[in-house]
C-alpha cells in the first residue's frame, strides 16, 4: 500500500482494481451472442457486466452524499438486456470503477462515519458502509459473470 493511504482506502482500493481485472479476464474475446446468452436459464454474462457498472455508479453517488437521478433510476431496467459489445461494457465497467475510485480517494477517514441516505426511502448508513458494499456488491457479479461467461463459451 502507498505511503500516506489509509488502510481501508487502500484495501477498498486494490479490491476495485481486482473486480477492473477479472471483468477484463471473463469478458475477453466473448461474442455478442455469448454475451447475452442465459446458459441453463441463468442471467447472462452481459446482464452481470451492466448490473456491475451501473450499480456501482449508483452507489458511487450514494458514497459523494447525493441521490439518484431519474435517468440513473431509469437505467435500472434496461439492465437485463442489452446490444453492447464486451467493449463496451469494459468502458462502462472502467468509467464507473474509476469514479468509485476517484470518490473514495476524496473521502476523508475522518468522515466515514458520516451518514449516506441510500434509495428513495433514504435508508441510512455510513459512508464506510456503502464503499465496502460497493465492493462487496462488485465481487458478488464478478462470481456471475465469470460463470456465465464460462457456460456461454461451453454452450457454443
Amino acid at each position: 500500500m502507498p505511503e500516506g493511504v489509509d488502510a481501508v482506502i487502500g484495501h477498498l482500493v486494490r479490491a476495485a482494481e481486482q473486480i477492473r481485472e477479472d471483468a477484463q479476464a471473463a469478458l475477453r474475446g466473448l461474442t455478442e451472442a455469448q454475451l447475452w446468452a442465459r446458459p441453463m436459464g441463468m442471467t447472462s454474462a452481459g446482464f452481470h457486466a451492466k448490473h456491475l457498472a451501473g450499480s456501482t455508479e449508483r452507489l458511487s453517488t450514494y458514497l459523494a452524499g447525493r441521490q439518484l437521478t431519474p435517468e440513473q433510476l431509469a437505467a435500472i431496467r434496461m439492465e437485463g438486456q442489452g446490444t453492447e459489445t464486451a467493449t463496451d461494457l469494459l468502458a462502462s465497467i472502467e468509467l464507473a470503477i474509476g469514479s468509485y475510485e476517484t470518490t473514495l480517494r476524496n473521502l476523508d477517514p475522518k468522515d466515514f462515519g458520516e451518514v449516506r441516505e441510500i434509495g428513495r426511502k433514504r435508508y441510512r448508513t455510513t459512508a464506510v458502509s456503502v464503499a465496502i458494499h460497493i465492493v462487496e456488491h462488485g465481487q458478488r457479479h464478478i462470481g456471475g459473470l465469470i460463470a456465465a461467461a464460462k457456460l456461454a463459451r461451453a454452450s457454443s
